[in-house]
């Protein structure tokens, strides 16, 4: 029951919107109009389009909201079911991001949420994961292939310091589970990713073709 209600409320720690915050905060500072990130811009509510549409300090706003979902969703994992389960707590914390149901699931890419996931549950990994973040950050024309990457890194060094009994700083001690559920984020995110690849291939075939 304690993973059940873990994985639950990480979902929905997952699905708060801090994007649709961010976009009714800053109408109200500005007294402009409202803006939907999810239409607007590059149509997806994370950070980069929040900072491209609302602002530099909105983008961060979303940023750090987006953190901070996967950091407490590992937290309660872990009081309420054990260090196992802080790592899926935060997996299903970056799926609700991705997919939340008061949306119509239509979500973000999960990619800040992960970032929170990984500060939470493997602290010793999370420099290297800003540093593979920036790097990939600059290959702007090849994301996926740069998320795909970033993903890979992930994993791998999870499998690395379970194999190897590596000390995690504050985080748990490492098993299998935080190498599992690293590999279980990563898969949403190149889901999403993939998604969002196609969708735009095929509305730029449309606009070639004459399709409305």
């Amino acid at each position: 029951m304690g993973w059940i209600v873990a994985l639950v409320a990480g979902y929905l720690c997952g699905t708060l919107p801090t994007a649709d915050l961010a976009a009714l905060l800053s109408t109200r500072t500005s007294g402009g109009g409202a803006v939907d990130l999810r239409t607007a811009g590059s149509g997806n509510p994370g950070a980069a389009n929040a900072a491209a549409l609302l602002g530099a300090r909105w983008g961060v706003f979303v940023l750090i909201g987006d953190i901070a979902k996967a950091v407490v969703a590992s937290l309660i994992g872990w009081i309420l079911a054990g260090r196992s389960a802080a790592g899926w707590a935060a997996t299903a914390a970056v799926a609700g991001h991705c997919w939340p149901v008061w949306t119509r699931f239509r979500g973000g890419k999960g990619v800040a949420c992960s970032a929170g996931q990984c500060a939470a549950v493997f602290p010793a990994y999370f420099p290297i994961d800003l540093f593979v973040a920036y790097a990939t950050a600059r290959w702007k024309r090849q994301a996926y292939a740069a998320t795909v990457a970033a993903s890979a890194c992930w994993v791998l060094f999870a499998t690395l310091w379970w194999a190897f009994d590596w000390p995690n700083l504050w985080g748990p001690r490492h098993t299998g589970a935080v190498a599992l559920s690293a590999a279980a984020s990563s898969a949403i995110i190149l889901i999403k990713f993939e998604v969002a690849r196609r969708l735009l291939s095929s509305q730029t075939r449309n606009l070639l073709q004459g399709r409305p």
